[in-house]
């Protein structure tokens, strides 16, 4: 039997149930089907007139979407990566890599979190787990990003899935000390990711006393982490804990209320399946919407095209969205009309 402390092991079993079915929260959902936006039956432009395009983390986006971080470790990760990254690259839009701890910590895989040969112009997201952060120095930290042409580092938030997970951490003590320092010392941005349970006013407030100008929420409603855990935990106490967390989260739409007039940069990710999804994100306050589980199945369904075309499809449902609102610009849009349902409104600050 594989060794559940494996890195690559974890990855591999991380794709597998990623790519299943059985690891989306269960009554909980993202809380983004509470907005509704308001049809413009007059909108006065060209469908071609509408500007789709958002800068990002220095860079410009032709739409507010991002290929959320997945993988990472394995030569199936390799795959995912190169060609995911790929058709990010060919429409404009944005990729995230995986945890690179594995990269760290085996260094013979660092091949499968590198993408630029394939997407030299794609804005590029590193991604590496907190505690790990704290343990490493910020010059090892630069090196891993500078190995993978990251513009820019997402340092993960993700209590509830690693004392869940098998070997999981469990000392998340001094994680403010170690943004601080790698805003400081880092010369690529840093964002601040949570994985799936969101993000909290009170934590955003204090990341942004960190001096971390961007953030992704991560917010509950799609994938559960604890779910994908559960299904891996090797004791009955961990499988009981993780049947009770499964839900645990606030919610993908809620978390982008919370974090209203903190002055931060805001992706969200956690159950973003559509277009849809992604404009009313953006109405919401997101600078762009990250969808992950849906561009993974595409990518299974019909490799690099079949996620390209899914990405496709993705962007021209946000440009009619913004036709049909009105909206010339993503600015516009984030200030288009809106009804937000009862539910979601009890979240708001």
């Amino acid at each position: 039997m594989a060794d559940r402390y494996d890195i690559s092991q974890r990855k591999k079993d991380h794709l597998a149930l990623c790519a299943g079915d059985n690891v989306s929260f269960r009554e909980k959902t993202t809380l983004l089907h509470e907005v509704a936006l308001v049809h413009c039956a007059l909108p006065e432009m060209h469908a071609d007139e509408v500007d789709s395009s958002v800068e990002l983390l220095g860079k410009r986006l032709s739409a507010p979407v991002v290929v959320a971080a997945m993988t990472g470790g394995t030569d199936e990760a390799a795959k995912i990566n190169q060609d995911l990254a790929r058709a990010a690259d060919e429409l404009g839009l944005g990729f995230g890599l995986g945890s690179q701890r594995a990269m760290f910590e085996r260094p013979e895989t660092a091949w499968t979190f590198k993408v630029r040969e394939q997407a030299p112009n794609v804005l590029l997201l590193g991604n590496l787990g907190l505690v790990q952060a704290r343990q490493m120095t910020t010059g090892q930290i630069q090196d891993l990003c500078g190995e993978t042409g990251a513009d820019a580092l997402c340092i993960h938030l993700n209590p509830a899935m690693e004392i869940v997970q098998p070997g999981g951490d469990r000392d998340f003590s001094g994680g403010a000390d170690v943004l601080r320092r790698l805003v400081e010392e880092l010369t690529i941005p840093v964002v601040a990711k949570e994985t799936g349970c969101g993000l909290s006013r009170s934590v955003g407030a204090l990341i942004r006393s960190c001096g971390v100008e961007h953030v992704d929420v991560s917010g509950a409603g799609g994938t559960s982490w604890v779910a994908v855990e559960a299904h891996r935990a090797d004791n009955d106490t961990a499988r009981h804990i993780a049947e009770e967390l499964w839900d645990w989260g606030i919610p993908t739409a809620a978390s982008l209320l919370q974090l209203e007039g903190l002055g931060l940069q805001i992706i969200a990710t956690g159950g973003l399946r559509t277009g849809s999804d992604v404009a009313r994100a953006v109405a919401l306050g997101a600078s762009a919407g990250g969808l992950a589980s849906p561009v993974l199945k595409a990518h299974r369904a019909g490799g690099f095209e079949g996620a390209r075309a899914f990405l496709g499809r993705v962007v021209q449902t946000v440009r009619s969205i913004m036709l049909l609102t009105g909206s010339r610009t993503i600015d516009e849009l984030r200030q288009s009309p809106r009804v937000i349902g009862p539910t979601l409104e009890r979240w708001r600050v």
